[in-house]
């Protein structure tokens, strides 16, 4: 009893082991799959705490516990979303009992658990049932039995768990020393098993570490690869949105200088709104003017076509009246014809009335004759009462032939198994000498195939190393091959952008050259001043007295030729000047509209290289799960080897069961040949009855079809000479009807004739209105061209003003600049800060007045396209 109870455990241990290893294969591909990181370290901690024996225990409960962590993570993994404790890092220690909740929840995913749950008391029932010899090699506590479990589950797998207590049964009968050599060669035999599991097992991890090393490399090689790649493009972007916020501060400046000229241009298109409405409503009220002598042009013809009309209508009216009388009159005489055909009809009526009443006298005999066929049936009916009282008699009978026959088998039965009782006897004795031959074999046959196994599994093994080398050097090629071409394409990309930058400074600096020259000149000038000024200071401090005199004459001078140089080239300043800033909002145009292009062909170049890369990762990991996939098919291989061995240590005993089941079926088939044969005689007899029974219905129901027929032919005589007599009548009302049907005729077709005369005075009306409509057309098109005339001489006339204005603008600016070379060294600080202040103001009014011309010039061809589209309001509004 304590042997069987110790297999039981140790089968449950090694159900559990295997289990857990099962939800680890599982969860390995759901963890690496993960899309975020730190919930797939925080995995890889939890499936570390719970590989762990230490901390999960290594007895029944422990082991339980730990398969319900595992069951419940591999259900949250496959949902996709972390719950409950695996939100957090497992706390140290030992690992603490799932709740109640949670236990339901992993037994609903799966039916595993659930199994092992059912046997939970197992432990504690093993724990009590031991007896007092065994407690002087065994420990009073829980975990030193514990332990001991563990240490025997070593030596002993799930099949020789499954195979040992059939044994023990079996060997009930003999003897103590068959019992034990029977007992020692199942634990070696499966001792030897276990230890080649155990080692393939190794085996299986090493080649599973080594596999996972390799990969682990090359991931990390990649990912450095990419993410120095990804530095190079965040630099990159980096530098780029730097560019684009100094463009978009230039462009908000712009927008604010071009918002104040859409003001002022706002204005001035109001204004010539204004004038355009004025002159609209003036052509309007002369266009109402004429529509209004039209329509009462038109109202008069058509109060003289209502005149005609109702004459005409009155005719009419006449005529249909007339008709009408007559008829009425028609009517009359044809109504008294049908009174006189109709008190015919009565008359006919009344003589089919007298022979419906004859056919009821002959309904009557049919009923007495049917009443006799009931009296018929009625003794029909007790015969057959009779019949079946007889076949009650019958199945008594047989019920009592059949309580004989089951007496008879049961007899039977007992001397069979007295037979087969000894006949297991003999057999038993014949299996365990066959049982042992058996056994020598398999051992033989173990060995040799370990040997072949080992052989094969190092050949593969070399294989597999060189295969994997060479797909590994293969893969770093490519990859050295794509990455220097990427990098070729970086470069091909940055000398691009290079000159790109080149040319948008070169272009920078033209337009701004010439504002950095003006202010450079002015700086060194001032410059100049200052030192002079300085020079002269110290000179005058020492002759103050003698130079007094000359500085006041100088400056006197001076001030008259300021003043008289002022008026002169202000002038000329001035034209020079809006000159210059046409020509630099040209320059930072073409400046943006050049920098739009290369900013889109960068971010194209960008992003086809974003899929490029994506694409080399994206074969890169279907490389590595077509690996994955090499390995565990390797294992499957190496899986089905064992299954295969394991099936043919089976296939033995399954033949022993086979032929024992053979000889209980031709015991049982023997048992249903005689059951058979006397439900054969049964059924006989019952087909018997069953033919007599349907020959008595079949005979009934002709007598009754014949009767059925006689009444049917003698009703369908009768609605056939009713039905002459309702077509008769019928004819006469549809005469009646096709007469009415002509008079409404000839009264529709009046109106019709009315109608088409109204629908042609309609389409007068309509070709007279489109007519005026298309006159109206004619005058608002030739506004229009008008109009759009004098939009081109206001255009003509800006483009003059324009020009003048720059030809004053390079005017002032050489004057200036022979201004500024005159008076380098004689220009006091006061006088330059006044002159810096007036340059600056004509500055700002400069360009902004430029921008109001160029405003206007764009609101100008805005108002030319949409200047297409007013002659078809026009004509609505006519």
């Amino acid at each position: 009893c304590f042997v069987q109870k110790w297999i039981n455990l140790s089968f449950f241990l090694v159900r559990l082991d295997t289990e857990f290893d099962h939800f680890l294969l599982d969860m390995k591909p759901y963890v690496l799959k993960h899309p975020n990181k730190s919930e797939r370290q925080r995995c890889a901690i939890w499936i570390k705490k719970l590989c762990d024996p230490a901390t999960c225990g290594s007895g029944l409960i422990g082991r339980k516990n730990r398969n319900m962590y595992a069951h419940l993570l591999l259900h949250m993994l496959r949902r996709g979303v972390l719950e409950g404790p695996f939100t957090t890092k497992p706390e140290p220690g030992s690992l603490k009992t799932l709740p109640t909740y949670m236990v339901r929840a992993t037994a609903s995913g799966g039916d595993t658990c659930g199994c092992i749950l059912s046997q939970a008391g197992l432990f504690v029932f093993l724990s009590l049932c031991v007896d007092g010899g065994l407690k002087a090699d065994m420990s009073p506590d829980d975990s030193d039995l514990e332990a001991r479990l563990n240490s025997w589950n070593l030596g002993v797998s799930p099949e020789a768990c499954l195979r040992l207590p059939g044994s023990v049964q079996l060997s009930a009968g003999c003897s103590s020393l068959q019992v034990k050599s029977d007992i020692s060669l199942c634990f070696q035999t499966d001792m030897k098993i276990k230890v080649l599991e155990a080692k393939h097992q190794e085996e299986k991890l090493k080649m599973q570490q080594r596999h996972d090393a390799d990969v682990e490399k090359i991931l990390d090689r990649k990912n450095g690869e990419i993410e120095e790649t990804k530095s190079l493009y965040r630099a990159k972007q980096k530098e780029w949105e730097e560019m684009i916020r100094k463009l978009e501060k230039k462009v908000q400046s712009v927008l604010r200088e071009s918002q104040v000229i859409r003001q002022s241009k706002d204005k001035q298109i109001a204004e010539l709104r204004k004038m355009s409405d004025q002159s609209a409503d003036s052509l309007k009220n002369e266009w109402e003017k004429k529509l209004h002598a039209a329509v009462t042009e038109m109202e008069q013809d058509k109060f003289q076509l209502q005149k005609k009309h109702t004459e005409n209508i009155q005719e009419l009216l006449e005529d249909t009246n007339l008709r009408l009388t007559k008829m009425e009159t028609e009517y009359n005489a044809r109504s008294q014809a049908t009174e006189q055909t109709v008190r015919e009809l009565e008359l006919r009526v009344k003589q089919q009335s007298v022979e419906v009443e004859k056919g009821n006298a002959l309904r009557q005999k049919v009923t007495q004759e049917k009443a006799q066929l009931e009296i018929h049936l009625a003794s029909l009916s007790a015969e057959l009462q009779e019949a079946d009282r007889r076949i009650m008699i019958l199945q008594k009978e047989k019920e009592q032939q059949r309580e004989q026959h089951q007496q008879t088998m049961q007899q039977l039965q007992a001397k069979h198994e007295t037979d087969m009782s000894h006949l297991h006897q003999e057999h038993n004795l014949s299996a365990a000498k066959a049982s042992e031959l058996i056994e020598e074999l398999e051992k033989a046959v173990s060995q040799i195939k370990q040997q072949l196994q080992d052989s094969e599994h190092r050949r593969q093994q070399q294989v597999r190393v060189s295969a994997l080398h060479s797909e590994a050097e293969k893969e770093r090629t490519e990859a050295k091959r794509k990455i220097s071409r990427l990098e070729d394409a970086l470069r091909e990309m940055e000398s691009q952008l290079d000159r790109a930058r080149e040319s948008q400074r070169q272009q920078i600096q033209q337009a701004d050259m010439a504002l950095e020259q003006f202010k450079k000149q002015v700086e060194l000038s001032s410059e100049k001043a200052y030192a002079d000024m300085k020079l002269q200071m110290e000179k005058v401090e020492e002759d103050l007295i003698r130079s007094k005199s000359l500085r006041k004459n100088q400056a006197k001078e001076f001030s008259q030729q300021l003043d008289a140089l002022r008026q002169k080239y202000e002038q000329q300043m001035a034209e020079q000047r809006m000159q210059h800033e046409q020509e630099r909002t040209r320059l930072q145009q073409q400046h943006s509209a050049e920098k739009d292009s290369l900013v889109q062909e960068r971010q194209r170049e960008a992003s086809s290289l974003e899929r490029q890369a994506r694409a080399a990762l994206h074969q890169h990991q279907q490389h590595t799960q077509e690996w994955r996939k090499r390995d565990a098919q390797t294992i499957s291989d190496l899986e089905v080897q064992l299954s295969g061995l394991r099936e043919e240590l089976q296939q033995a005993r399954v033949q022993h069961k086979q032929q024992l089941a053979e000889m209980a079926l031709l015991q049982e088939e023997k048992e249903e040949r005689a059951i058979l044969d006397k439900e054969a005689s049964l059924d006989r007899l019952r087909s018997d009855m069953e033919r007599i029974r349907i020959d008595l219905e079949r005979s009934h129901q002709q007598e009754k079809d014949a009767a059925h027929e006689k009444i049917n032919s003698r009703l369908k005589q009768i609605e056939k000479e009713y039905g002459q007599k309702l077509a008769r009548s019928a004819q006469l009302i549809a005469e009646l009807q096709t007469s009415a049907c002509d008079s409404k005729e000839e009264a529709v077709g009046l109106q019709q004739a009315m109608e088409k005369q109204l629908k042609e005075a309609n389409a007068r009306w309509d070709q007279e209105r489109r007519t005026i409509t298309q006159h109206a057309d004619q005058a608002s098109k030739a506004l229009q061209e008008k109009v759009e005339s004098l939009q081109r001489q206001l255009h003509c006339s800006e483009k003059k003003l324009l020009s003048r204005e720059l030809e004053t603008e390079e005017k002032v600016t050489l004057v200036h600049q022979e201004y500024e070379q005159k008076i380098k060294g004689l220009m006091p600080a006061e006088l330059r800060q006044e002159l810096e202040d007036t340059i600056t103001s004509l500055k700002a009014q400069v360009t902004f007045l430029q921008k109001r011309a160029s405003l206007l010039q764009e609101d100008l061809d805005a108002c030319r396209s949409r200047r297409s589209a007013p002659p078809v309001r026009l004509c609505r509004n006519v």
